[in-house]
């Protein structure tokens, strides 16, 4: 059973928004969602504890990404907000701190006029 099953990506303008999900196959406290950018390395943007009372934001995120989770569907969301181009990036989820689990197959999240 693949761990996470993430979903929502698209090709969107500059500026436009976006809401991903990330439904679980069991209960995780901590999750996070990743991204890769092209050629680069994976890095986490944005993380939440099972309340949803501690989260953590990358600085490039901060202020237009909002990390959310609906614990009675194993689900975490990244409400996505004034996107822009280098946002461009396959996004993931994850438990988190490591060691993680196996990584599911991202969404694409294609920022670009």
């Amino acid at each position: 059973q693949v761990p996470f099953v993430e979903s929502g990506g698209d090709l969107v303008q500059p500026g436009g928004s976006l809401r991903l999900s990330c439904v679980a196959s069991d209960r995780n406290y901590f999750m996070a969602w990743f991204r890769q950018p092209p050629g680069k390395e994976r890095e986490r943007v944005a993380s939440s504890n099972w309340a949803g009372d501690s989260t953590w934001y990358a600085e490039s995120v901060k202020g237009r990404f909002t990390i959310s989770r609906d614990n009675a569907k194993n689900t975490v969301y990244l409400q996505m907000d004034s996107l822009k181009p280098e946002d461009t990036a396959v996004y993931y989820c994850n438990k988190f701190p490591p060691p993680f689990d196996a990584w599911g197959q991202g969404t694409q999240v294609t920022v670009s006029s």
